[in-house]
């Protein structure tokens, strides 16, 4: 058995039993998994949007072989031992709604593969476009020595940064110990040696420190969103999702101190997810820049340091009348 596999011991019922004897290749059991997925009715948002990649990642995955196994081979035929383990993971996804990659315990982010686990929340946002494509055009030709990723969870985000480019210093800052520890597993895993990992609540734990970029993904889900989510994301750290009654009690934190942060002419890309609307209601006067993805614009914002001083003040008092810290209305400049 491959090191850090195990059999799953999990066994369908008899009449699926009956039925496997009907699934002789990878391609029967990939087709079998995505129908049971869809008539289960089970919620996808965690890397992969529908039941055949779920279906796919995890019938691979029982069966030892990679994520990227050529077509050809979808119609080898599997051993009876095999196809129990894959029945065994498909009767999981289903009854437990556990998230795919917490059963693999693999997630693939800007095209590396990351260790997940319930320590953090699945490696999903956009923002690996982004890295993979340079942060370009945003960036122009601004240099970039030091970068830091806020709310790094499994720092796939930091991570990622750190091995795309190998000259930046990279700094990953969490809150969460459990997280910090995943994500150093993971600095291991993927053999990159210019990030370093902080426990820090946002800011608190970098003072002096400043950076020519700053990345976040915090959370941002509200409070109703939150306690209605599918029973999917209840595997997940609350920790990481849950933001307010606006999903912006941690986004607002951001822009407000993110300029003693920054250098001159530094950016701040930040993750807002549905709560775009909310935010551009409350600071309609703030220059954001909103990028737009291949499938679309998905609530991440790009901002100047120059224009986060400008409107210091009234970030300020927004924040603050949340209970976030500071006097009302006090500004940092």
């Amino acid at each position: 058995m491959i090191p850090g596999r195990r059999r799953y011991t999990s066994r369908p019922c008899p009449r699926v039993a009956a039925m496997s004897q009907e699934l002789q290749t990878i391609i029967d059991l990939i087709r079998y998994g995505a129908s049971r997925f869809n008539a289960a009715g089970l919620t996808f948002g965690h890397s992969f949007d529908n039941a055949l990649d779920e279906a796919t990642q995890l019938t691979l995955h029982a069966l030892h072989l990679p994520h990227d196994l050529p077509p050809a081979y979808g119609n080898a035929r599997v051993t009876e031992a095999e196809k129990e383990d894959v029945l065994g993971l498909f009767l999981r996804r289903i009854e437990e709604r556990i998230p795919a990659c917490y059963l693999t315990g693999e997630a693939w982010f800007a095209g590396l593969s990351f260790k997940s686990d319930t320590r953090a929340l699945v490696p999903r946002s956009p923002i690996a476009e982004l890295i993979e494509a340079g942060f370009q055009p945003w960036l122009g030709g601004r240099e970039v020595r030091r970068a830091l990723d806020l709310c790094t969870g499994s720092g796939c985000i930091a991570i990622a940064m750190a091995h795309y480019n190998p000259d930046w210093h990279v700094d990953g800052v969490d809150i969460s110990d459990d997280a910090l520890a995943l994500s150093r597993e993971n600095e291991k895993r993927l053999h990159v040696e210019n990030v370093r990992f902080v426990k820090s609540d946002l800011f608190s734990g970098l003072t002096g420190e400043r950076y020519d970029l700053i990345v976040t993904n915090p959370p941002y889900v509200t409070n109703d969103e939150t306690d209605a989510l599918p029973r999917e994301y209840a595997h997940e750290p609350e920790l990481g999702l849950r933001a307010g009654d606006d999903g912006l009690d941690l986004a607002l934190k951001i822009l407000r101190d993110a300029p003693l942060h920054l250098t001159e002419d530094g950016l701040l890309i930040c993750e807002v997810g549905e709560s775009e609307r909310a935010l551009v209601e409350l600071l309609p006067e703030l220059p954001l820049a909103w990028v737009e993805f291949k499938v679309g614009q998905m609530g991440i914002f790009v901002a100047e340091c120059a224009d986060l001083i400008e409107h210091n003040a009234r970030i300020a008092q927004l924040t603050d009348a949340r209970g976030a810290g500071r006097g009302a209305g006090d500004s940092l400049f």
